[in-house]
C-alpha cells in the first residue's frame, strides 16, 4: 500500500480554506484513478496547553501500490489536482509520499 500525505499549515483564512478544500479541491483530488480511499483529519487545539497546532488539517491518499500512486499522479485528474493544490495552498502544504510497512 503507498501513501500521499498532505500537511496543510494553518491558514489564514480558514473558512475560505474550508470552503474550496472541500468544495473544490477534495473532489478533483477523489477522482485521481487508483486512489481507493482518502483520510482528512482537522487538527483540534492542543488539550495540553490551548494553544493552536502548527498544522490544520491532514490529508492521506491512499493506492494499493506506488506504481498505482505513480500512475494516478500522472494522470489528468492527478495534474488537474496539483495544479489546484498549488494554486489556493501550494505555500500550505507539505507533501509527504510513502509505502506502509508490513
Amino acid at each position: 500500500m503507498a501513501k500521499v500525505v498532505a500537511l496543510y499549515k494553518q491558514p489564514k483564512d480558514k473558512e475560505q480554506f474550508d470552503e474550496h478544500y472541500f468544495n473544490v479541491h477534495g473532489p478533483i483530488t477523489a477522482k485521481i484513478p487508483g486512489l481507493r480511499e482518502m483520510k482528512v483529519t482537522r487538527f483540534n487545539k492542543n488539550v495540553m496547553t490551548g494553544g493552536e497546532p502548527e498544522h490544520y488539517l491532514m490529508c492521506e491518499m491512499i493506492y494499493d501500490s506506488m506504481e498505482d500512486l505513480k500512475n494516478g499522479m500522472r494522470s489528468d485528474e492527478g495534474k488537474a489536482s496539483g495544479k489546484d493544490l498549488m494554486g489556493f495552498a501550494g505555500d500550505l502544504v507539505t507533501l509527504m509520499i510513502g509505502e506502509e510497512v508490513e
